[in-house]
């Protein structure tokens, strides 16, 4: 009996087949995960966005792989070879994998050697010569001999014979399936120089003599490796076994060898065929069947090393996005820079630009007093409570311009905090901020996207497409279908979980929102600047082309603050509003007076306003929401301190303890800045008294923490952090060891790629500004600590991860 595709998803992700049935359903006839989440919960008996998400990626697949079934079903029966027990083993196939085995003898292919010979009526003597040892191959092959059909002699006729068996051989599904299983389980990725190219690729040099089993490579290291491939400076090899010599140094037969010959019973008993066929096994297996399962164990590889970094990158982006905001503030925005000065803009407490400028009080012009002198004129103008500060270059003598400022002018009661600029430059330069601010430079456009992140950091960075936002591994050597799916799908999470002022929000926020999509949110924007702001939620359905379907899946993550009816603040379905009645029918009071009333909430039973429509599960939503409308899911704004006079590498001591900001997260650990322009790394032996499996168990994006300093190396601009304060700087020659590599290789560390602050920024800003910086937000907000420079600092190579920290910030 065949499983169906939602069984087998229930049974994997481990729900009832009926749930999985229900949001199948409802993702088919258009609903988005967010929508079904939030307000399908009766349906899908809770099923949250993680299970729906995962459960949306498995549905595509199984899918595709259908689609693939009935493709190559309908292949084999138009050759005419389609028997029961085959289409019975094709339907069976769980796995695209395995469906590409059992479909291999059958697939269309170029003319091979194995098809010429069978052409040439050599499969006779193959066949007889397996299935009958005792024959002498030479004497059998006499009587194939035939030059008329390119069989010159008996030599050519046992050519033929073992391509025939060589190909049979190599398309035994069965076979194929546990060899490569033993292959990935036993074998290991080898990886060397290529001559000549030690000097142009020494940011790979700890891959130069590297191996490693498969089951353990990490996702960072397989795609450092694969870089370096790329790039024309490693020669990869994939070996079926993970200790000891290559196979082809090994006396008598390989494990692997001798699977194939107990598949096809082919032994040595001293029979005349017995040393032919166990040779042409040999050959099968060394010029055929390992080329194949290298190519399948390569894909496997790389796609589960991309499915790791995916992961990374999502959930690091999901940390930035939802980063606390600092609010409806004033703020002095700073896109700090040198020669070309320090671009200034002042945003009002809803994001407007109310003023620009810009000052140089860096060399070489020096200006540092009328700089001061400007920025406080602009900050008691227009009421600035904030400073954010780009994290660029400059940023820490802005920092100290800000300093002073704040310390001069203390009546104004501002606050300084450095912001990440990463991907403000794509943001300046796109179609959009064009749009948005056609009035301005492009250069002046960097300093208004920095005070609205410090803002509003959600509503900023869906501007910008999220591969700029630079806090993945690896990201232009990941597929982009992939990348491009599930950072889409973090970016939709969070905008939904978060909720959207229809009145405020950017055309680029709306676009995220469930069920709008880009030329959706034009129209809605459209509308309000035609006839003004929305005054209910009901008003959405005279935008162009915001039909039902889309007004059911957008209205509850759409609020619309000081309108007709209150409800329309909160995240209560406008469809649930009748629930809400007779919520308030039953407390005796009115909408107004019951929100926020906890006492009166808290007393009522959501069971006793179930019906038909509406199960426990949405009614007690709708309480909870009343008690708190519109409250954002976001942690609290707040800043780290840096430590005065510690602003570069030189103040670093060993020992030291520092307040920072966790700018990125990676497998092999976490990127702090400490505020001296380079970034230094806590690697994941450094993170607890425990063993950390995964630092994102310990540490996110943002997080502002307390690190002492194990090691700082100036000449390569290098720092050592731990987040254990008792941890002694190490002496300089008890550096921790290093993990054994098979064959003695040298594992000195992983320098092969970049990424874990990806190295693919989102281009260079303009004037002396550097490439955008990779840093991550604090969880109490969007401000974080000050650091600029040309990336992230850290240790000394006290192992491979550690190193391939440093190759990533390209410091190696």
């Amino acid at each position: 009996m065949t499983t169906t595709i939602e069984a087998r998803i229930a049974e994997e992700l481990g729900v009832r087949e009926r749930q999985v049935s229900a949001a199948v359903e409802l993702l088919d006839g258009g609903s988005t995960v967010p929508f079904i989440a939030r307000y399908r919960k009766e349906a899908t008996e809770m099923l949250d966005d993680a299970q729906l998400r995962a459960l949306e990626e498995r549905l595509r697949y199984l899918r595709e792989l259908e689609e693939r079934r009935e493709t190559i079903l309908e292949s084999v029966r138009g050759q005419g070879k389609l028997t029961e027990e085959l289409a019975e083993r094709i339907r069976a196939a769980d796995s695209k994998a395995r469906l590409e085995d059992i479909y291999l003898p059958y697939k269309p292919k170029r003319r091979t050697k194995a098809q010429i010979a069978r052409e040439a009526g050599l499969e006779p003597l193959a066949e007889g010569l397996l299935a009958d040892p005792s024959v002498q191959p030479a004497a059998a092959a006499a009587a194939f001999v035939d030059a008329a059909k390119g069989v010159a002699d008996a030599d050519a006729a046992l050519e033929g014979a073992r391509s025939i068996l060589a190909e049979r051989f190599g398309e035994d599904a069965d076979l194929i399936g546990e060899l490569r299983e033993r292959m990935w389980e036993q074998g290991r990725l080898v990886s060397a120089v290529r001559e000549g190219k030690e000097q142009q690729g020494a940011k790979f040099a700890d891959y130069f003599s590297f191996s490693e089993s498969f089951t353990e490579l990490p996702s960072h290291r397989v795609l450092a490796l694969l870089r370096g491939e790329k790039e024309e400076v490693l020669d990869l090899t994939l070996e079926p076994e993970a200790a000891g010599a290559q196979e082809a140094d090994l006396p008598g037969p390989s494990w692997y060898e001798q699977a194939v010959a107990r598949r096809f019973g082919v032994r040595d008993e001293g029979r005349p065929a017995d040393g032919w066929l166990l040779e042409t096994v040999r050959w099968a297996w060394r010029t055929r069947m390992l080329v194949h399962l290298g190519i399948d164990l390569r894909t496997r590889l790389r796609t589960a090393a991309e499915d790791e970094a995916v992961r990374v990158f999502a959930a690091n982006l999901r940390d930035l996005l939802l980063a606390a905001p600092a609010g409806t503030r004033s703020t002095l925005g700073l896109d700090p820079g040198l020669r070309t000065g320090v671009k200034v803009a002042v945003i009002d407490a809803t994001g407007k630009v109310a003023a620009t400028d810009t000052v140089y009080p860096h060399a070489p012009q020096k200006q540092w007093d009328a700089a001061l002198a400007r920025l406080a004129e602009l900050a008691e103008a227009h009421r600035v409570e904030l400073v954010a500060i780009g994290n660029g270059t400059a940023s820490r003598e802005t920092d100290k311009l800000a300093g002073e400022l704040i310390a001069a002018r203390p009546e104004l009661k501002l606050a300084k905090v450095m912001v990440s600029e990463a991907g403000a430059s794509v943001y300046s330069a796109s179609p959009y901020a064009s749009q948005e601010l056609p009035e301005l430079d492009v250069s002046l456009r960097g300093a208004v996207s920095i005070a609205r992140r410090l803002q509003d950091p959600l509503a900023e960075l869906v501007k910008i497409d999220p591969k700029s936002i630079g806090v993945g591994q690896y990201q232009h050597d990941l597929s982009e279908v992939k990348l491009s799916r599930s950072l889409d799908a973090v970016v939709e999470d969070c905008v939904n979980g978060v909720g959207v002022d229809v009145n405020t929000a950017s055309a680029p926020l709306l676009s995220r929102v469930s069920g709008i999509g880009s030329s959706l949110a034009e129209n809605i924007v459209s509308h309000r600047d035609a006839n003004g702001p929305f005054a209910s939620r009901e008003e959405l359905k005279g935008v162009a082309r915001l039909g039902p379907k889309a007004f059911e899946q957008c209205a509850g993550f759409l609020r619309i603050r000081d309108g007709a009816d209150p409800l329309d603040a909160s995240s209560v379905h406008p469809e649930a509003y009748p629930v809400v009645r007779t919520i308030v029918r039953t407390a005796g009071t009115d909408v107004p007076s019951l929100i926020g009333n906890a006492k009166t909430l808290r007393a009522l039973d959501p069971a006793d306003f179930v019906d038909g429509s509406f199960g426990l599960p949405t009614v007690t939503d709708i309480l909870r929401e009343l008690e708190k409308p519109g409250r954002d899911p976001r942690p609290g704004f707040r800043t780290a301190s840096f430590k005065e006079g510690v602003e570069k590498l030189s103040d670093l001591r060993s020992g030291m303890v520092l307040e920072g900001v966790v700018t990125n997260v990676a497998a092999f650990g976490a990127f702090v800045d400490v505020g001296v322009h380079q970034d230094g790394l806590v690697h994941v032996s450094a993170m607890a008294k425990t063993f950390v499996k995964d630092p994102r168990d310990v540490v996110k994006p943002g997080d502002i923490v307390r690190v002492r300093v194990l090691e700082v190396d100036e000449a390569r601009k290098r720092i050592s952090l731990t987040l254990r304060l008792d941890d002694e700087a190490p002496a300089a020659d008890t550096a921790p060891r290093q993990r054994q590599r098979p064959r003695g290789r040298d594992s000195s560390g992983d320098k092969g790629g970049t990424g874990a602050r990806s190295s693919d920024k989102g281009g260079d800003k303009g004037g002396d500004k550097g490439r955008d910086r990779s840093r991550g937000r604090e969880k109490g907000g969007q401000g974080r600590p000050k650091g600029s420079g040309r990336g992230p600092s850290a240790p000394a190579p006290q192992n491979s991860e550690m190193a391939e920290a440093l190759r990533r910030a390209g410091l190696a």
